[in-house]
């Protein structure tokens, strides 16, 4: 009789222990997005600068399969990239991070100067811009 609640127990351990945590916190995945989403602001906002889609595909597959390998499903993946608060959070924190760097995000003409000396820094922004 005493197993039973020892094996529970155990189990509860053992689940408690591969919790994960939400992917906002996986830094690697969530900085790495941010830079995807900067990138693609850039893009929306700046005439002659152009996306490398078949590149910015690559890399959203190789987040949701690093995700995957870290154990998340594709439900868990999918929350976290169509999540209205998720976006709002990105937001914020891409605004606050182009700050950081001196570029005002609300301001064109300081984004679209950013993107550029992204492309000719070879950043991984740049990137994913043409």
């Amino acid at each position: 009789m005493r197993l039973i609640p020892s094996v529970l127990i155990l189990a509860l351990l053992a689940s408690a222990a591969v919790a994960k945590p939400p992917l906002r916190e996986v830094r690697e995945i969530d900085d790495q997005l941010m830079m995807i989403a900067i990138a693609d602001e850039i893009r929306k906002s700046c005439k002659g600068i152009d996306a490398r889609f078949l590149r910015g595909i690559a890399e959203l597959n190789g987040l949701k399969s690093k995700a995957k390998s870290l154990g998340y499903s594709s439900s868990e993946i999918d929350e976290y990239a169509t999540s209205k608060s998720e976006k709002a959070r990105m937001r914020s924190k891409a605004e606050s991070w182009l700050a950081s760097q001196g570029v005002k995000a609300n301001d064109k003409a300081s984004l679209c100067s950013f993107g550029k000396a992204q492309m000719a820094g070879g950043t991984y922004i740049g990137s994913l811009l043409r």
